[in-house]
């Protein structure tokens, strides 16, 4: 079994693992993209450079290895304090029509620009709450993707359900169209904390969607919890896993509580700062699930993620075939993603591009049949390197180069920081390369290549603590 981090870091004493906490707990990036979003080079990007890119590596990237597709939902009927999403909260469902009409325009667009019927390899509909739209809206949407499309042979379709409006017919429906997958938010069952939250959810919902997901045939069915949330203790972290476990989920998501109201706004200030676990205790509330989850059985999994030794996520780890981009860990390589709906990102790998946020200025855009596009970045060689580095260390927990690729970032900074990190038990330095020892680090670590927060003296008010 793992050796727990706060019971026993290489060896070393408890206070002194305490003391690397207090040192490494640092505002930082999660990375699902680098150079990450803050960073951007807004003035070398435009939208004739993305669609070159599409026209170019992008066409043939989807031709060889097929396309991944994130559909951004961003409706909710109510809001969750804890949430730093992107979404918009409403209970009038006539919005439905018009952005399905909205991200079928935006659909065409693309198909135009490609100039191909391409090869979709893998779907996620993420939000906001997918399930906040009718299962005939969403059989509409997908439906008419469908027709300008080839469906992959080994396709990885994916949806973000909400345990508390979740129907038969939407698990039905989806299945029907491909999708074996789905994610429901649990976050976490103490009464204290959903309503700190503004999430109250019955351990009886989530069970019941459960059971309908499985009896209806999908393969993988993933919880996502959340620790370090206001007024969350080891006891009640240990009874919702315990409640989790129960139901014996094929994925586990045991997500880090992200505090930026600073940059949410009011959405994550439905409780006060001194409401939240200390970073010690934060990392207690990681020690508690991680010893649950591999007691019953889940492997950890990238960073964050548990999964059993069948699910496909567990098998992709295993033959170094994990992958990581905006929608997470995922088992499929396409490098090409294209993001539809307010606020979603694409990516060639050689360039990012991201939506307008605002919903309204995004359907405005599309039904004036102008791709939607505000914000890009165009990757140069230095960022193609480090963004290699960082998707192995996120996915392997390791990374090689050559001495030539290293010379683009090489300097004494860098070897001075990966020394104090392996000087600390977090990694070992190879030969043209390093190894992750201590997973609690990763971001901390990923850091160090980052050529960008170097240069950048407010990111504390841009991300996340990283432990």
């Amino acid at each position: 079994m793992r050796r727990y981090f706060c019971q026993k870091l290489i060896g070393m004493k408890l206070t002194h693992a305490e003391n690397l906490i207090d040192k490494y707990n640092v505002a930082g990036p999660r990375y699902t993209s680098y150079p990450t979003v803050p960073f951007w080079n807004l003035e070398n990007f435009d939208t004739q450079k993305w669609q070159h890119g599409l026209q170019s590596f992008g066409k043939k990237e989807i031709v060889e290895n097929g396309l991944s597709l994130y559909i951004h939902l961003p409706y909710c009927e109510s809001l969750c304090t804890f949430c730093a999403c992107h979404k918009r909260i409403t209970k009038n469902h006539s919005v439905e029509g018009s952005y399905i009409d909205a991200l079928l325009a935006e659909w065409r667009m693309y198909l135009d620009i490609l100039g191909t019927k391409p090869i979709i390899k893998e779907i996620h509909l993420g939000g906001g709450t997918p399930s906040f739209f009718s299962a005939e809206n969403l059989e509409r949407l997908l439906t008419e993707i469908f027709k300008d499309a080839y469906l992959s042979e080994n396709q990885a379709f994916s949806f973000e359900g909400h345990p508390n409006n979740t129907r038969e017919e939407h698990l039905q429906t989806l299945y029907d169209l491909g999708f074996r997958r789905v994610s429901f938010g649990v976050q976490d069952y103490d009464p204290v904390v959903q309503k700190a939250i503004h999430r109250i959810q019955p351990f009886e919902a989530v069970e019941n969607v459960t059971n309908l997901a499985r009896k209806i045939g999908y393969t993988s069915v993933s919880h996502d919890l959340v620790f370090g949330l206001p007024f969350q203790k080891k006891e009640s972290v240990r009874n919702t896993i315990l409640k989790t476990l129960e139901l014996k989920p094929e994925r586990i998501a045991f997500y880090s509580y992200a505090h930026v109201p600073w940059i949410k706004g009011n959405g994550q200030r439905g409780f006060e700062d001194e409401d939240l676990p200390s970073a010690n205790e934060k990392r207690a509330l990681y020690e508690v699930g991680l010893e649950l989850f591999e007691r019953a059985g889940y492997a950890e999994v990238g960073m964050d993620h548990f999964a059993l030794p069948g699910d496909e996520l567990f098998v992709a780890m295993n033959q170094q075939k994990l992958h990581r981009n905006f929608m997470g860990y995922t088992t499929q390589s396409s490098r090409a993603m294209i993001g539809l709906g307010a606020s979603s990102i694409s990516d060639t790998w050689g360039a990012f591009a991201q939506n307008a946020k605002d919903v309204e200025a995004y359907k405005a855009k599309v039904f004036d049949g102008i791709l939607p596009v505000e914000k890009g970045h165009v990757l140069t060689k230095k960022d193609l390197f480090v963004r290699e580095q960082i998707l192995n260390l996120m996915c392997r927990f390791e990374t090689s180069w050559t001495e030539t690729q290293f010379a683009t970032i090489d300097s004494e900074e860098l070897h001075w920081a990966l020394e104090e990190m392996e000087a600390d038990g977090i990694l070992e330095i190879k030969t043209n390369g390093l190894l992750v020892k201590e997973r609690a680090f990763v971001r901390n670590i990923c850091m160090v290549f980052d050529q960008y927060l170097s240069k950048n003296l407010k990111a504390e008010k841009l991300f996340s603590q990283t432990i």
